[in-house]
């Protein structure tokens, strides 16, 4: 099993970019599992982690419903956002700048796991990112993502998390708020979720923490809650890998 994980920043990207360039990475660990299967052969499928952040874009997952977007379309591209359909797993959710999104595009049988398992082990990553900060970050039974007071009227959801497979291979990922203007999630039903809060780091610590120190921290939780080697390669040259 390949535990290594070649990563890389790709900064702010149009979402709609960031997907094209997924799905390339996507396909290719995909096209190798099925070159081992009829060829019967073992070539090692390498594993992607992505560093990126959108400008103002609110996307729809597969299993979302529109009327979880309150504005009309129309209104938001006065505002300058995007509205987007996705091949991602949830409802709706919002993208911007102050957001750390990570988009880990792996092949899960190199790491010995399932799905389910793969988005708890997100969720951890996450959880000891923000204990590092002295939040408390936590599960919410039947939802997925990182909340902060989970279990109460205060209920808000810090860290937002959606994903795809196919034959193993994972694709999307998370988005957790640093510095996020909240007031983008006001017109969104964020995650389809009624009567819940959303948070960012900057609001529950009442400063701006350093984005660039959060995603330093990612990446060693990652390597520790995956037990994964995190290497760094440039943005141009992760699709030679």
């Amino acid at each position: 099993m390949n535990r290594k994980i070649w990563w890389t920043d790709w900064g702010l990207t149009p979402y709609k970019e960031a997907l094209e360039r997924q799905h390339r990475l996507f396909d290719r660990i995909k096209e190798i599992k099925i070159k081992n299967r009829r060829e019967n052969s073992n070539i090692p499928t390498p594993n992607y982690f992505v560093f990126t952040a959108h400008p103002h874009v609110y996307t729809l997952g597969k299993s979302g419903k529109e009327e979880h977007l309150l504005l009309p379309v129309e209104m938001l591209n006065q505002k300058g956002v995007e509205f987007i359909h996705t091949d991602r797993g949830g409802d709706i959710t919002y993208h911007g700048p102050g957001q750390i999104v990570g988009y880990p595009i792996m092949d899960l049988d190199n790491f010995g796991i399932d799905i389910i398992r793969y988005i708890r082990l997100l969720e951890e990553v996450i959880i000891r990112v923000l204990a590092d900060y002295g939040i408390a970050g936590e599960r919410s039974p039947g939802e997925t993502g990182v909340w902060v007071e989970a279990g109460t009227p205060r209920a808000r959801k810090i860290c937002a998390i959606g994903v795809r497979t196919s034959r193993w291979v994972t694709m999307h990922g998370f988005a957790l708020n640093v510095l996020t203007d909240l007031r983008y999630f006001d017109y969104i039903i964020p995650c389809g979720i009624r009567n819940k809060g959303v948070t960012s780091m900057e609001k529950e610590l009442g400063f701006r923490p350093n984005i660039e120190e959060v995603k330093a921290n990612i990446l060693e939780k990652f390597a520790r809650v995956f037990h994964a080697d995190m290497q760094f390669i440039l943005p141009g040259d992760l699709e030679k890998i």
